[in-house]
């Protein structure tokens, strides 16, 4: 099986920066169509100036990707411009610490909302359009569709100073493995990637908060460094591929082997 995406449309959330940005830019270098979504325009456009145009394989799309309207908008966009979507990755995350004894409702209910509910929302908007692809097709593909959800191993270790933001993560993973047995008959695969100790937009803020952060996170980490985001593409590009063809359900870790025992104080990643 091949690694290959090329000539495959896909749509790349939180593309504006950080890990959404490197994966969406490795998926356009390797072949792909690209539609980079974010909610932060300026971002977008400083980020892709005239590499996203009328034509060719880079688009952007912008709106506040929580909203329901903004997500059809988004599928719609993708449509309009490449045809078809072949792959969704849902990297558009929100990291945000709390005191475990005081998280309100309203942060519990946004972290829910940006971390997992507004993520399938769209993976059930585009698996239906995948669906629709494989009805118009003369030829069953090997695969419909690939999903790749982005969360973190919050989702797994408890973690009081992220309470709100561990219960979203873990939240995710369930979607992702709830989703990936409901459309596995149809041949949608739905995978995630939790990681850890990699250069995420968060991860840059959190170095620049807390100058011996490196320090003490590579030596958290068994592999002894912090990987770059675009180390973390090429595992998403090969969960999005034929590659995987029989993977699904699956949550896959990154992380240079921090979850094999983790002393890092709670809460960075």
């Amino acid at each position: 099986m091949s690694l290959s995406i090329q000539g495959k449309t896909a749509i790349v959330t939180g593309a504006a920066r950080g890990i959404g940005l490197a994966i969406a830019r490795h998926f356009a270098a390797v072949g792909a169509n690209v539609m980079f979504a974010d909610s932060d325009e300026a971002a977008l456009e400083a980020e892709l100036g005239a590499d996203a145009g009328a034509e060719g394989p880079i688009r952007a799309f912008a709106g506040d990707l929580g909203q329901k309207l903004t997500l059809a908008n988004l599928v719609s966009a993708t449509i309009d411009a490449f045809d078809r979507v072949d792959i969704l990755v849902n990297a558009h995350r929100m990291v945000q610490g709390c005191d475990p004894l005081a998280v309100s409702e309203d942060m519990l209910a946004e972290m829910l909302r940006q971390n997992m509910i507004s993520g399938l929302r769209l993976s059930q908007m585009v698996a239906k359009r995948m669906l629709a692809q494989v009805e118009n097709s003369d030829i069953p593909p090997l695969q419909s569709g690939a999903i790749v959800n982005l969360t973190s191993l919050a989702a797994d270790w408890p973690q009081p100073q992220m309470l709100a933001y561990s219960i979203a993560s873990a939240a995710q993973a369930q979607a992702t493995r709830s989703l990936a047995a409901a459309l596995a008959p149809q041949r949608i695969r739905v995978n995630g990637v939790a990681f850890a100790s990699i250069m995420s937009n968060n991860m840059q803020l959190k170095l620049r908060e807390d100058p011996g952060l490196r320090d003490r996170m590579i030596a958290a980490t068994p592999l002894g460094r912090i990987a770059g985001a675009d180390e973390l593409a090429g595992t998403v590009q090969f969960l999005a591929s034929e590659a995987s063809g029989f993977i699904t359900g699956q949550i896959l870790r990154v992380d240079g082997g921090r979850s094999l025992g983790d002393p890092l104080a709670p809460g960075v990643y």
